[in-house]
């Protein structure tokens, strides 16, 4: 095609199971691995600017319940925090990793109760003068508007109630976990619904719910369909509503879940962590007239030249057959990756992955 495409036509297309003039890009590189990018020559922290990657605008909300943030302990290497959902802990500043979670208010589902009457709609959760000053910068320059959902398994085991407390609850006290999940979802909605009324529409809605680890997943396909699923499935009937897809995240190994998401109405997965198990070429070939596909480039292999290049020579040129693919590592692009290795990955994506 000799047509260069706006970013929000070449989404389009993908989404649609059409080809494109090339392949879309939207990766999440850590904040250290920018770092380096700049001492190593990169002129700007504005990497998608400075590579022309593609132009994706997220729409976010605040949906915890507002606990006081506080800093409790900051030194040179770390800052430990507590939250806004009520959680103590600890990150690296000179090293990009998840949190180390030390402590959570919500231990139970009475302590549940205060957190609960906290998160209520209220037109503050939303940043409107970003909205404002943006959109029509937005809807001009033809970027991908996505906004961004947060609720069910992901955000409440991690962020709210800790893991293995919150995986014993799901069997001994599975009203209670719905009770968060539904709280969290319509919280969502209601704000989002406040940004659509208001004249800021969205292309289609994201949202994060890591359900797998390495080969194998926090629970079982009946616990999935009895838990999570009913609210995945209200949340993508309310986005189609809209007109808009459905693009969901979730780490870790989840080919059992991907039928069930696909039943559902998901339209997009991500991120097809291949290191976990996912294999992101079989996936294409049993499930691409059904789903689009978003990363599946193990990252394991970015600060291997040869390797990265042969990965995506491989993956690249199925993954794009008939549209339906979004290039992405299999999570994010981690800080061992030099300036000099991202380019060489998108300079092979640029040859392989045209139309």
């Amino acid at each position: 095609m000799e047509k260069t495409m706006t970013s929000h036509e070449r989404f389009q297309r993908m989404y649609e199971h059409r080809e494109a003039d090339r392949v879309p890009v939207l990766d999440s590189p850590w904040s250290q691995t920018i770092d380096r990018w700049v001492e190593e020559g990169m002129p700007t922290r504005d990497y998608v600017g400075y590579f022309d990657l593609d132009r994706v605008a997220t729409i976010t909300t605040d949906n915890s319940p507002r606990y006081p943030q506080q800093i409790l302990e900051e030194t040179d290497d770390y800052v430990i925090v507590k939250t806004a959902w009520g959680v103590t802990h600890k990150t690296w500043k000179k090293h990009g990793s998840t949190p180390e979670f030390l402590d959570f208010t919500i231990t139970d589902a009475e302590k549940w109760l205060d957190a609960k009457k906290r998160m209520t709609f209220d037109p503050s959760r939303v940043n409107w003068d970003y909205l404002k000053q943006n959109y029509p910068i937005w809807k001009r320059d033809g970027y991908w508007i996505s906004a961004q959902m947060w609720f069910g398994f992901d955000v409440t085991h991690s962020w709210m109630v800790g893991t293995e407390r919150f995986l014993i609850a799901l069997i001994e006290d599975p009203d209670w976990c719905r009770d968060m999940y539904e709280t969290h979802m319509k919280l969502d909605m209601q704000l989002l619904d406040a940004v659509w009324d208001a004249g800021y529409h969205f292309d289609e809605v994201f949202w994060y719910d890591d359900m797998g680890y390495k080969n194998n997943q926090f629970f079982s396909v009946k616990t999935y369909r009895e838990m999570d699923k009913p609210y995945h499935k209200a949340a993508a009937d309310w986005a189609h509503e809209k007109g808009a897809k459905v693009r969901m995240h979730s780490c870790g190994d989840v080919n059992p879940f991907v039928p069930e998401l696909i039943e559902i109405g998901v339209d997009a997965l991500n991120p097809l962590e291949v290191k976990a198990g996912m294999n992101p070429v079989a996936l294409k070939q049993k499930y691409g007239d059904k789903l689009v596909f978003h990363g599946g480039i193990n990252a394991v292999l970015w600060s291997k030249p040869d390797e990265i290049r042969a990965e995506i020579e491989r993956v690249v040129p199925v993954m794009k057959q008939g549209g339906g693919y979004i290039f992405a590592s299999d999570h994010s692009i981690p800080d061992n990756i030099s300036l000099e290795n991202f380019k060489l990955v998108l300079e092979t994506l640029r040859r392989v992955g045209s139309y």
